[in-house]
């Protein structure tokens, strides 16, 4: 069986546990609509559908890098997630998105230009999906004295 199959299914049933986790999330008080289980859900489901691809047709998305440059590629995205979880109510989330999927992009090897209109427009409507079709409150961090009053 291919390697990507492997990670695949792993992905999957991480992606369930996620799922199955997220289901038993509720909070005491509901200030919002959608409950604190929407968010990781809706990653487990993304998730799944990604670790599904991987599965079903792992050629279509085959690892062409060294290895040694997968193990650089795995450990800088760490690294990012985790500056982008410490950053995220000081910057705000469309920013710390904004330049979370900004560097993504340099790391695996996009143009500046390119990720850096992906990853503005990656904060905006996602912020905008968030905080006026789901009603979840995000912070907006320095953003805060221009738009939030």
């Amino acid at each position: 069986m291919r390697a990507e199959r492997v990670f695949g299914l792993v992905w999957l049933a991480v992606s369930a546990a996620m799922a199955w986790v997220a289901l038993d999330l509720k909070a005491p008080i509901s200030y919002e609509p959608v409950g604190p289980r929407a968010v990781p859900l809706l990653y487990a489901g993304l998730m799944a559908a990604c670790a599904l691809t991987l599965v079903l047709r792992p050629h279509a998305v085959a690892f062409h890098w060294p290895h040694g440059k997968v193990v650089h590629h795995i450990v800088v995205s760490a690294g990012l997630l985790l500056g982008y979880a410490f950053a995220f109510e000081w910057l705000g989330f469309p920013l710390a998105t904004a330049l979370l999927a900004l560097l993504l992009g340099r790391v695996f090897g996009g143009s500046w230009r390119t990720c850096a209109s992906g990853g503005v427009a990656m904060g905006i409507v996602l912020y905008l999906f968030f905080d006026r079709l789901l009603d979840v409150v995000l912070p907006l961090g320095l953003l805060q004295p221009l738009f939030g009053g």
